[in-house]
């Protein structure tokens, strides 16, 4: 039974869903990272949300650990690249916060364009001010997003229902898309010019910290309206004080912040600053819908290998996983078959998806024909962190598919280029699932693989097998399968052999010593 731990403060219905879906947990918020190192190496998940640091000594001590669940969108709290190394799932729910962090997103928008939380705490104190609280509608201005993903999609469509223009700067927006949200897509610069109200919703990577900075700033219209309940970070908050200061910028709303928990702040106390405590998915529904998918997730990977919402790894949902599965066991054997007869660097990488495994979702089958391929070469690669390892070698990874049918109904094709030439490993399905080994570099055979075996390619010549047969018979290898081609009569062969056994070292050197033999190797799967 999988174990999970919940390290952060989360809906009891996480708990719940864990143990309904037959998967062990134990609930410990509150662990210094002292604590949560020691006992980590126990878990096969963690679920967190925004407390946990996830960081490189966590993950050096999580030995055991397959997937991290985040609770949430944001995962500037996990080493996700570390994680991706150490062949971790990382998970987010992305959807679970989507309405009320847009609604929050809104809520600050109106707050900033009438000065509520001014007037509020004046009305409070026993003033009547209404003439220093001169707001300034919305109806009509134009709203600029940066990010128009999953929130800033619903920031749109509830901004234009309030009658304001929507115009948004996203790269991984299509204009197919912005057409259908009724957005007009725009260049960063001509966002800045033209916004008179600036919104955020992108997460904080290297290319978007300081988005909004000095050099934004002088873009801008005067008097603009800035709100981010993203992420801190995307706003250079030194610059934003002085472009306050200055009149450039009327006024901010924000509920985050460069460093949170924020106790202080240059920014607080300003009588243009709205600021709220990270509270963009603070609704019991939110909290609820985040909690039951994290753990749905987490669970479905660990039981079914089912992926969702995975920041490192192809997605697999539940109804590919058993379509899929088949696939994985052969995709697996070709990349470990290929991994394990290779003798020198790999350069490049082809994988041919022919007929009906074509029309399946390939990502996942690209991932474990790496990890095979890899395996036998280097320790600690799995189909989360072989893409990522090949890519560090510089290994050039191509995925082709063709909706043909050939021989076979469906049919895998590994190619590997290395420094000494490039050699083919092609393999099908059965009927009844059973995966085989069809062709090796154009040699024609079918072989069904086993724990222990025996590859050797050898000359065409008479009386080969005899030989090769009564060696093993004479060191006492007892022989399961025997599987045998040729390229053309009297042209290299090869034979592919199951045995019961591992072969020994020094039966290995005697097959190599045997007339004819070009190569032999010990395989296991």
């Amino acid at each position: 039974m999988p174990k999970v731990l919940i390290s952060d403060k989360m809906s009891p219905l996480a708990e719940q869903t864990f143990k309904d879906r037959g998967v062990e947990v134990d609930f410990k918020p509150g662990l210094t990272k002292e604590e949560l190192a020691e006992i980590i190496g126990e878990y096969d998940g963690l679920a967190i949300r925004s407390s946990t640091k996830v960081t490189p000594t966590i993950l050096a001590a999580a030995k055991n650990l397959k997937v991290i669940g985040r609770a949430g969108i944001g995962v500037d709290n996990i080493d996700v690249q570390e994680a991706t190394n150490c062949g971790v799932v990382v998970m987010n729910t992305p959807f679970g916060n989507s309405i009320t962090t847009a609604e929050h997103a809104i809520s600050m928008m109106m707050a900033l364009c009438r000065d509520i939380p001014q007037a509020n705490a004046s009305t409070h104190a026993g003033k009547w001010e209404k003439s220093r609280f001169m707001g300034t509608e919305i109806t009509g201005k134009t709203l600029g997003l940066i990010g128009c993903g999953n929130i800033g999609s619903v920031v749109a469509d509830r901004a234009q229902g309030l009658k304001m223009k929507v115009i948004a700067f996203d790269p991984f927006l299509s204009e197919d898309r912005a057409l259908d949200l009724g957005v007009k897509k725009v260049d960063l610069d001509e966002l800045f010019a033209k916004a008179d109200v600036l919104t955020l919703h992108t997460p904080l990577t290297d290319q978007t910290r300081g988005i909004v900075g000095t050099d934004a700033f002088s873009k801008m219209k005067d008097g603009i309206r800035i709100v981010n309940c993203a992420r801190g970070g995307l706003i250079d908050e030194a610059a934003l004080l002085v472009a306050l200061e200055s009149g450039k910028v009327a006024g901010a709303a924000l509920d985050v912040f460069e460093v949170e928990p924020a106790k202080e702040n240059p920014l607080f106390g300003h009588d243009k600053v709205i600021c709220t405590p990270h509270l963009g998915a603070s609704t019991t529904e939110a909290q609820v819908n985040v909690a039951l998918q994290v753990a749905d997730q987490m669970a479905e990977y660990l039981l079914t290998g089912g992926v969702t919402n995975a920041l490192n790894m192809p997605s697999i949902t539940a109804e590919e996983a058993p379509k899929l599965k088949p696939y994985m066991a052969l995709v697996e054997e070709i990349g470990g078959f290929a991994g394990q007869i290779t003798e020198s660097s790999l350069k490049r990488v082809v994988i041919e998806y022919e007929g009906h495994v074509a029309a399946l979702n390939t990502s996942p089958l690209t991932a474990v024909v790496l990890e095979g391929l890899l395996s036998p070469l280097m320790s600690s690669v799995n189909m989360v962190n072989a893409p990522v390892v090949a890519k560090q070698r510089n290994i050039e990874v191509t995925e082709t598919k063709h909706d043909r049918e050939g021989d076979y109904q469906t049919l895998v094709r590994l190619t590997v280029e290395t420094d000494r030439g490039t050699r083919t490993v092609a393999g099908t399905l059965f009927g009844n699932g059973a995966p085989r080994i069809v062709d090796v570099d154009g040699v024609r055979l079918e072989a069904e693989l086993a724990e222990h075996m025996l590859y050797v390619v050898n000359d065409d010549k008479p009386g080969f097998i005899g030989a090769l047969g009564s060696l093993l018979g004479n060191t006492g290898v007892n022989v399961a399968t025997f599987a045998l081609g040729r390229r053309n009569e009297g042209d290299e062969a090869i034979c592919l052999v199951a045995i019961d056994q591992p072969l020994a070292d020094i039966v290995l050197d005697q097959v190599t010593a045997l007339a004819h033999v070009r190569q032999a190797k010990r395989l296991s799967f």
